[in-house]
């Protein structure tokens, strides 16, 4: 844990009480401040009080004598309106932050020199972050990540200047952190999201733009227009950024040449590290997610040969492309992350011959935006309530069958891949679709095609994430 002594002796107020709301809690009980924390569920009041937390209904605090309110990222700070409590809040002149503000504060009094790389984006942040970590822990560098992913940030290891930090930080967290200030900050990637949220894109984008703004080295990735506005803007206003893209040769900066990974100086390039071979870094997605990795990890100082290997033994993400196991040339390929189209096209890009298991409780637009993709799929198993549509719009394009449940899907497209002989063929759940109808969430279904896919005769299970 990391203490908040940034906060000792003050009075500060606390909304949201989930996993990271409660870590938060003690986080700042164990710095000495004197908390009131509240949430709309009773139940999660009553766990609160249960661990030692001092709760109340802030509707009636005096907000007077409150330092700082502490906000949970899940909980609306502007659009759709704010929550009741961020409006109680800036009426009284109180500062509004959540957990990430105060790791940075902690950092800066206890450790300003530990390395810092947090990330962001639209896509892929879970993976460049556990990329990074991987690399770095693989390196023998101490390395604690967290934020939004795996682990509540205070509860991470206290700020030591050799102790690296690898956060990933979505636009919520962000919000609430005004002194964001990572070693390296990475931009990855930026289309419409969460705008329920923040109303527009441009206000989504520029929460975005604090990050790298607020870092001594910013890396971003510019193959998307915003992003590229973002670091010229950048760089103009004499900000150091390294500009990176999965398919651009740049001038400066590094690219993806196929499975190389290349750095340009003043127009000349050299590899300085490749993904031929890795299976848990395919497809153009992942160059762009190795290219800020390896540029973070050089930034905090590792050298080519330790980003390398870091990269080769990688074994990925649980539920994002991840490699489950192998029958001669029948792969196994577990992307039950992908809860829509936009998410199941990386998958469909990185292979030639797939068997696509696809369906579950549709999203609005279907799979009609991944027809481009169409060709690469020799035929599709279609499960769920989505498997009537997505039938009518694969029409006579793709070979399909209804096949109903997972397990069903699992057991024919192995045993039609295994007749392939077309080269390596690829048995892929990336259903597109969330998972409500059949599975209580993406990762159950994942595990259950996982238990599936290893349980046929003769499947190897390939070592990974679990």
């Amino acid at each position: 844990m990391i203490p908040a002594a940034s906060f000792a002796g003050k009075r500060v107020s606390l909304f949201g009480l989930g996993g990271s709301g409660i870590a938060t809690a003690h986080a700042l009980i164990a710095g000495g401040a004197d908390i009131l924390a509240w949430d709309d569920n009773p139940d999660s009041v009553a766990k609160a009080a249960a661990a030692g937390i001092a709760t109340g209904d802030l509707r009636g605090a005096d907000w007077s004598r409150f330092a700082a309110f502490v906000l949970s990222p899940g909980v609306p700070l502007t659009h759709p309106k704010p929550h009741w409590t961020v409006e109680l809040a800036r009426g009284a002149g109180v500062e509004v932050i959540g957990d990430i503000e105060l790791f940075c504060r902690e950092r800066i009094q206890r450790a300003p020199a530990a390395p810092f790389v947090a990330i962001t984006g639209t896509n892929g942040k879970s993976t460049t972050t556990a990329l990074t970590a991987h690399i770095l822990k693989s390196a023998r560098r101490d390395t604690q990540m967290g934020g939004n992913i795996g682990r509540a940030i205070m509860t991470l290891d206290p700020p030591e200047p050799e102790r690296h930090y690898v956060v990933e930080c979505s636009s919520y967290q962000i919000d609430l952190a005004p002194s964001i200030n990572p070693t390296a900050g990475v931009l990855l990637n930026l289309t419409p999201d969460h705008l329920d949220r923040h109303g527009t894109m441009a206000h989504y984008a520029s929460i975005k733009e604090r990050l790298v703004a607020g870092s001594d080295t910013a890396i971003i990735g510019i193959d998307d227009s915003w992003c590229a506005q973002i670091a010229d803007r950048l760089e103009r206003a004499g900000r150091q950024v390294i500009r990176i893209s999965k398919r651009l040769p740049l001038t400066d900066g590094y690219f993806a040449d196929g499975t190389n990974l290349m750095e340009a100086v003043h127009g000349r390039y050299s590899r300085i590290a490749f993904l031929e071979g890795i299976g848990s870094l395919r497809g153009q997605h992942n160059a762009q997610n190795a290219l800020a990795a390896v540029a973070a990890c050089l930034r905090v100082g590792l050298e080519l040969g330790e980003i390398q290997t870091g990269l080769e033994s990688f074994p990925g993400l649980a539920h994002r492309m991840e490699q489950v196991g192998r029958k001669g040339h029948v792969l196994f390929i577990n992307d039950s992350k992908a809860t829509n189209a936009d998410a199941a096209a990386p998958a469909l890009s990185s292979f030639n011959r797939i068997y696509w298991i696809a369906g579950g409780l549709p999203k609005e637009g279907g799979i009609e935006p991944l027809r481009g993709f169409f060709p690469r799929i020799a035929k599709a198993y279609l499960i769920g309530e989505a498997a009537p549509a997505f039938s009518a719009t694969l029409g006579e394009a793709v070979p399909y069958e209804i096949s109903g449940t997972l397990a069903a899907a699992v057991e024919h497209a192995a045993h039609e891949a295994a007749s392939d002989t077309g080269g390596e063929a690829v048995v892929l759940l990336s259903p597109a679709c969330a998972s409500f109808d059949q599975f209580k969430n993406f990762e159950v279904r994942g595990e259950a095609f996982r238990q599936a896919a290893t349980a046929i005769d003769g499947v190897k299970p390939i070592g990974g994430p679990r």
